[in-house]
């Protein structure tokens, strides 16, 4: 982790100013002076006390980059506590957090998708002895863990987005469900993530397999790879490369797509929820067993689950829908039609049980040691 000076990230709105230019893994810190007399989070004096005790914390973020970096820094702002942090996709920090089992680097995980999120649950590789007051907030008890020790903070929705002025110009189709793109058109066209490091990519992968079962499924995975142009490490990079045209169909999620169009103008992008199934991730957060500065870590948990950090999202280009109660939603998931309750049935459980060897057996069948697999 590299270490760098908080600068004044928030103006009047309470909006993160600066920006570190992040790579696909890129890392940093949040430190400064301030000190609060009043907590909007509503975490207890005791807590605070013992945090800012600690004096820091170490946050392994995969949600999105500007996202991670204003939460750290608006939490440096309320505690006083320093926040290193370092962003790695989801599958990456899965990878991470079980090689350092016991004896972890950071103290918190937080963003990135719910399926690897189970499956270090189960390794037990989370801390929880803490319930943090603040998930009292949280809209479904499907939104955090069976084992209480992850938390919602976000549910994306999985879909199809695609260049609307690219397509016409080849004189293809618009694809309107995931069996769309599996049409010779397409053939060199589509970027989707890369299954052994996405958690984007383990997402879609278990989607597939849940709608048209497991032959089925990884029939359709295969004669998709005919069509792929680019496997990215990370799960957001597809639709980042739709706007310019690089990239003509994008898997991914939606939230991505509206921070394109409404961030960056790219108003040729079109966003696609699939006619038989979107399904959708949790974005969560959790303490790492054996962490360093345990206390920090219980603060963090406080804060994620506040108004405080989730409404960062929005003014960082995270347009996610929120699970918390007393949040204010996005404007600009309605403004786009997407419904965060049309949703397939995912089956959380079954993806948990089935990761990990699905993402060997597809990759068992497409190679991925070709050009087209970043890592």
């Amino acid at each position: 982790m590299d270490n760098i000076t908080r600068r004044d990230f928030f103006g009047a709105a309470g909006t993160l100013a600066a920006a570190l230019g992040l790579a696909a893994c890129s890392s940093g810190s949040s430190s400064g002076t301030t000190t609060t007399t009043s907590d909007p989070v509503g975490a207890g004096s005791d807590l605070i006390e013992a945090a800012q005790a600690e004096g820091s914390i170490s946050v392994l973020g995969s949600c999105g980059e500007e996202y991670l970096k204003a939460a750290a820094a608006h939490f440096n702002e309320l505690y006083n506590i320093k926040v290193d942090y370092k962003h790695l996709a989801t599958g990456e920090a899965q990878s991470l957090i079980e090689s350092e089992a016991g004896a972890p680097t950071y103290d918190i995980w937080f963003g990135g998708t719910t399926d690897p999120y189970n499956i270090v649950s189960d390794e037990k590789l989370f801390d929880s002895s803490y319930l943090p007051k603040n998930s009292s907030h949280l809209m479904s008890e499907s939104y955090m863990s069976s084992n209480n020790d992850w938390f919602g903070i976000y549910k994306g929705l999985l879909g199809i987005m695609y260049n609307k002025e690219e397509l016409e110009r080849l004189g293809a189709d618009a694809p309107k469900d995931w069996p769309d793109l599996l049409s010779d058109s397409y053939k060199g066209l589509i970027w989707t993530a890369n299954y052994e490091t996405s958690g984007t990519a383990r997402l879609f992968m278990n989607t597939i397999v849940q709608l048209y079962g497991h032959d089925q499924g990884m029939q359709y995975l295969t004669q998709l790879d005919k069509n792929v142009q680019v496997y990215t490490k990370v799960g957001a990079t597809p639709v980042k490369n739709l706007g310019t045209g690089e990239c003509v169909i994008a898997v991914g999620f939606l939230h991505d797509g509206i921070a394109q169009i409404e961030d960056n103008h790219y108003e040729n992008i079109e966003l696609v929820q699939p006619t038989s199934g979107v399904s959708y991730e949790i974005g969560a957060t959790a303490a790492l067993k054996g962490c360093a500065h345990p206390n920090a870590a219980k603060l963090w948990l406080e804060y994620a689950l506040s108004p405080e950090c989730v409404e960062l999202g929005a003014k960082n280009g995270s347009y996610q829908n929120l699970v918390i109660d007393n949040a204010t939603q996005p404007s600009q998931v309605s403004k786009h039609k997407l419904n965060p309750d049309n949703v397939m049935d995912y089956d959380f459980e079954n993806a948990k049980e089935h990761t990990t060897a699905y993402v060997q057996e597809i990759m068992g069948i497409i190679g991925g040691t070709d050009s087209r697999f970043e890592r």
